[in-house]
């Protein structure tokens, strides 16, 4: 079975399944740049609200496949560069789509499995799945934005902790944490993450957007420039049609019917 990522639309939702058995959905070239075109493409299309992310056989990524950085690591550090840079074009895209993105995890999220879990706006995952970054175990390190995704929720000691003793962590733990949001019964997680996506589909697309920019943002901001961002952020989202749609529906006890 070669390596590839399933697309299918249920509803408003875009589902992107990572499918290869013979290495529990290893990220390969095709599947990241497959990816990125996939959610280029959602990302200009109107029938398409939110994406979910989430993987084949039971499991959702297993990271990097060793046979192909062993063969990269003789051929020198042009080609995984190369390779390392299109991966984090997946993670980039991620997280400035302007829609939501759903992780649903079912078993393993290891390395830039669980990278790629954490680059998505919710994490719904079951109680089989781990979340496991053991690259100083083989001589190597975090990928894929880990670092900087753990660093924003937990504290500097817990971190070096998951990095430096590669312990798998369990969704319950990171739940705790905040870092996953739905933790369901084993086979449940993208059943769980459809319902979420279904109730985001029924909000305001660009407010949703306006929310998302503003959230990643925030970091390189100081307060008073973050409230500048929410103020014209606001006044944009007041001046689009949704919102007259939003207020008229909320007086009228009735769904709105957002566009």
């Amino acid at each position: 079975m070669s390596a590839e990522l399933r697309t299918e639309r249920q509803d408003r939702t875009l589902v992107l399944t990572l499918a290869d058995r013979d290495t529990r959905n290893a990220l390969s070239e095709q599947i990241t740049a497959a990816g990125v075109e996939a959610l280029s493409v959602a990302e200009s299309s109107e029938e398409v609200r939110c994406v979910i992310i989430t993987g084949a056989e039971g499991n959702f990524c297993s990271g990097g496949n060793l046979q192909q950085l062993s063969e990269n690591s003789r051929l020198g550090p042009e080609v995984q560069t190369q390779r390392l840079d299109r991966f984090h074009r997946l993670i980039e895209a991620i997280r400035t789509f302007p829609k939501p993105v759903i992780a649903a995890v079912e078993g393993a999220a290891a390395g830039g499995g669980c990278s790629l879990a954490l680059a998505c706006d919710l994490v719904v995952a079951s109680r089989d799945a781990r979340f496991s970054l053991a690259y100083n175990r083989i001589g190597l390190s975090p990928d894929g934005g880990a670092t900087w995704q753990l660093m924003q929720a937990l504290p500097r000691a817990l971190v070096t902790q998951l990095i430096w003793l590669s312990e798998p962590v369990t969704a319950e733990q990171l739940h705790v944490h905040g870092l996953v949001n739905r933790v369901t019964d084993k086979g449940q997680a993208l059943a769980q993450a459809l319902d979420i996506a279904q109730r985001l589909a029924d909000l305001a697309p660009n407010a949703l957007a306006s929310s998302k920019e503003l959230l990643n943002q925030w970091p390189s901001r100081s307060l008073p420039q973050q409230l500048d961002a929410e103020r014209d952020s606001f006044v944009d989202n007041l001046l689009h049609p949704n919102a007259a749609e939003g207020i008229t529906a909320f007086f009228e006890k009735r769904p709105a019917r957002y566009r």
